[in-house]
C-alpha cells in the first residue's frame, strides 16, 4: 500500500481531458508543476447530479465484527443517514444506494449500478478492525479460532482503486461513452470518432482523469474527518475489486475501527453518525464545486 498524500501534476505531462455526458470533448496541456487543480480548474461546466453511495457488506456476509455490533449494520444507517443529508444539502443532486436493507449485494452489481446510471461519484462506506484470526491446534489435535485483539487502533483512512486494478474500467468507460455514439457527434464532440482506434486514447486518459478526481474527493474526505478532531491514517491505494470497475470517481471510505470500543460506540451513537454524515457531506460539497468550476 502506498501512501498517497499531497498529490501533484507531473510537469511536462500533457493531460487530455474528456466529459463524457456533458457533451463536451477537449484538451488541456502542460498543467502547472504545483496546480492540484488542474483538472478541476480547466473544467467546463458538467452537472454534478448523482451519487452511488454502497454500505459494504450485508446479508450472511456481516463484515467485521464489534463487541456489540456488525460493520453492515453500522455502515447501513450511515449510509441511509448520508443520502438523506446530501439530497437535502445538495439541491438537485440524487443519491442511490446499493442496498437498503440486509441483503449482500455482489461486487459487480454494486458498481454496475453506477456505471448504468452515469453516476458522478461511487463512495463505498465501510468499519475498519484491526482484529486478527488464526486457527490454532490445540493439545487434543483440534482446531479453533484465536481472536487477536488490538481495541487501541483507531482512525478513518480511504481508499482508491489501486493502479494494478485499473484495466478492469475499460470497459465501463466504454459502456458510460454510448452517449457520445449519436447523429452528428463529430459536430458535437469536436471532431470525436468511434471508428478511428487513435480516438479512444480519450479511455486511457479518461482513468488517469477519474483517478486524479478519486484521490481529491478522498483527501478532502480525510481533511474533514481532521477537522472533526478524528484520527488520519491518510489517502491509500488499495487493490479493491468493489472500486476497480467504477466508471467514475470511486473511493472507500473506512469511517472508524469496530474494533476499537470507542470507536464503535461513537459509530453506533447518534452524535457519531451525525458527525461523520457532515464530514461525508461537506467533503462531497467540495467535490462537486471544484468538478463544477
Amino acid at each position: 500500500m502506498s501512501l498517497l498524500k499531497n498529490v501533484k501534476s507531473s510537469t511536462g505531462l500533457i493531460f487530455l481531458s474528456c466529459i463524457l455526458c456533458a457533451g463536451l470533448f477537449y484538451a488541456n496541456a502542460n498543467p502547472s508543476e504545483n496546480d492540484d487543480n488542474y483538472a478541476a480548474d480547466n473544467e467546463v461546466n458538467k452537472p454534478f447530479s448523482l451519487i452511488v453511495i454502497d454500505p459494504g457488506h450485508g446479508g450472511d456476509k456481516p463484515g467485521a465484527r464489534g463487541r456489540i455490533s456488525a460493520e453492515k449494520d453500522v455502515v447501513l444507517q450511515v449510509s441511509k443517514k448520508l443520502k438523506e443529508s446530501i439530497e437535502k444539502e445538495m439541491p438537485g443532486v440524487k443519491v442511490l444506494l446499493t442496498r437498503e436493507s440486509d441483503v449482500d449485494v455482489p461486487f459487480y452489481e454494486r458498481t454496475a449500478l453506477a456505471n448504468n446510471n452515469h453516476a458522478d461519484l461511487f463512495l463505498s462506506v465501510h468499519c475498519n478492525s484491526a482484529d486478527s484470526e488464526r486457527r490454532v491446534k490445540g493439545r487434543n489435535g483440534r482446531y479453533t479460532t484465536q481472536v487477536t485483539r488490538r481495541p487501541n487502533v483507531r482512525g478513518t483512512e480511504t481508499f482508491v482503486c489501486g493502479y494494478n486494478r485499473l484495466g478492469q474500467q475499460d470497459v465501463a468507460i466504454r459502456e458510460n461513452a454510448d452517449i457520445l455514439l449519436e447523429d452528428n457527434y463529430k459536430e458535437n464532440y469536436n471532431g470525436f470518432d468511434p471508428n478511428d482506434p487513435s480516438s479512444y486514447i480519450v479511455f486511457s486518459l479518461m482513468k488517469r482523469k477519474y483517478r486524479d478526481q478519486s484521490i481529491k474527493v478522498a483527501t478532502m474526505m480525510q481533511e474533514e474527518y481532521v477537522q472533526s478532531g478524528r484520527g488520519n491514517r491518510g489517502v491509500q491505494e488499495l487493490s479493491l475489486a468493489v472500486l476497480a470497475t467504477a466508471g467514475m470517481p470511486a473511493v472507500l471510505t473506512e469511517i472508524g475501527f469496530i474494533s476499537s470500543p470507542d470507536e464503535e460506540n461513537f459509530m453506533l451513537s447518534p452524535a457519531g453518525q451525525t458527525e461523520i454524515v457532515s464530514n461525508l457531506t461537506t467533503a462531497i460539497k467540495r467535490f462537486k464545486t471544484s468538478v463544477e468550476r
